[in-house]
């Protein structure tokens, strides 16, 4: 039997006064990949933010736990030792920090002790190959001069390298070409096992090639509507999420 590992209980969130997100129920379980999918404005990046604590968003009902826990009163950073990890759809640049200390810092505030350097930069430069980024973009400040592309695959490197329970995956699809895609989702498929899961969301077909999700969840409205398989996501891909609003009134 699989292990649950984040369990949303009867969710809902918001800012100031308007509500986003309704009643909100969703199981993880480890070794799995659940995909979200829905029009923009739906409510899945405010899903994502408040998983990992985003202050700008408020929780008005329900609960979120990882191996069992209430994680609702804890900070990000907590949240994030406990081993949860979000990628963004828009990463930050951040002038004065290279590539490699960055991830460093958060691997060692992570995992609460010191790392060595010379390991970390062995296992760093190994991802590198991996997603075919050059070994000189460790030593340049975090995204500074980093097209579209390279941010994203760098998103996917500190994934790899702080490891994390679930990792959440905010259209890290959004602006790749097709190259770039296939290298991001060959990361991810390298990635995932039966210790941890992954939570993708994105608006299209190609990330989720190699790397086919157990459940697809569709958010309408702050509301998830419907679940399936990997074959619900091409239904969507052909006829968009009419059918799904009609089979909800």
């Amino acid at each position: 039997m699989a292990k649950e590992l984040l369990k949303i209980e009867n969710l809902s969130a918001g800012i100031e006064e308007r509500e986003i997100l309704h009643n909100i129920n969703l199981n993880i379980n480890y070794g799995e990949v659940h995909v979200i999918m829905g029009p923009n404005g739906s409510g899945k990046s405010t899903l994502a933010n408040v998983i990992m604590d985003n202050p700008v968003y408020k929780v008005t009902n329900g609960d979120i736990s990882l191996d069992g826990e209430s994680i609702l009163d804890l900070t990000t950073d907590k949240r994030a030792k406990k081993g949860l990890f979000m990628s963004f759809q828009t990463p930050e640049e951040v002038s004065g920090i290279s590539v490699e200390n960055f991830i460093r810092t958060a691997k060692s505030s992570v995992e609460d002790k010191n790392v060595p350097i010379l390991k970390f930069r062995k296992e760093l430069q190994a991802e590198m190959d991996e997603l075919k980024m050059d070994h000189s973009y460790a030593e340049r400040y975090l995204n500074i001069g980093f097209s579209g592309g390279e941010k994203k695959k760098n998103e996917i490197l500190q994934m790899s390298m702080l490891n994390p329970k679930l990792a959440i995956l905010d259209e890290t699809d959004s602006g790749l070409d097709v190259d770039a895609t296939r290298i991001v989702s060959e990361g991810i498929e390298r990635f995932v096992s039966e210790k941890n899961a992954v939570l993708i969301i994105t608006h299209h077909r190609e990330l989720i090639k190699s790397v086919v999700p157990d459940v697809v969840h569709v958010i309408i409205d702050g509301r998830i509507v419907k679940e399936g398989d990997a074959s619900l996501i091409d239904k969507i891909e052909e006829e968009g999420f009419n059918w799904i609003r009609e089979e909800v009134k």
